[in-house]
């Protein structure tokens, strides 16, 4: 008899604290990408930035879900992808590093001024990350747009602050990232966790 593999797929698994589960957050264009890109290279699990892969994939169907559009649906589109990715590190077990967590689309409705429904909360307030949290500051001597990120780097750096704000409020502790390469910041950020 073969199980169905939906079975497997638990959210409670988040919950029973398995693995360990690193944010790398903060300003838009301040090499997030780049250093997990750094980490993948090492052997670590990396997640992908949720929002980057939502605007691509609708401007591939024409969809409306982005943020300079629909803010409201692309901010869904956001936490949902975002909580697939935790559960399935807690169901994988082990160290994961991610590009944003579910924390950034309950950040951007309260700074977009748009109500933040319940489950945005409740999803916050269950679905933790490790207690320490990087940070890239901003950097505008790398900051660049292109297809996904279209705003400007005072548009980047107007949401910094709100966003940093949400996780400390939450109670994350927040450790900026130097400015210096990517495997420098790979190095700090393995050294502070003690990996």
């Amino acid at each position: 008899m073969t199980s169905n593999p939906e079975d497997g797929y638990q959210p409670s698994s988040v919950v029973a604290g398995r693995g360990r589960a690193v944010v790398i957050t903060g300003c838009s264009g301040g090499g997030k990408s780049t250093l997990l890109g750094e980490l993948a290279r090492r052997g670590h699990r990396v997640f992908a930035e949720p929002g980057r892969q939502i605007v691509r994939e609708q401007d591939w169907i024409g969809g409306d879900a982005q943020p300079w559009i629909a803010p409201a649906k692309f901010a869904e589109l956001a936490l949902s992808r975002g909580l697939h990715q935790r559960i399935t590190a807690a169901e994988a077990g082990g160290l994961a590093f991610f590009d944003r967590g579910i924390v950034e689309p309950l950040a951007a409705l309260e700074r977009w001024g748009l109500p933040v429904p319940d489950h945005f909360r409740r999803a916050a307030e269950v679905c933790r990350y490790d207690a320490m949290v990087f940070v890239a500051p901003p950097w505008p001597e790398i900051y660049r747009t292109d297809a996904e990120r279209r705003h400007g780097f005072d548009d980047a750096v107007a949401e910094f602050g709100p966003l940093t704000a949400t996780y400390a409020r939450l109670g994350y502790r927040l450790v900026e990232l130097p400015k210096v390469d990517a495997a420098a910041r790979a190095d700090f950020v393995l050294a502070t966790l003690g990996v």
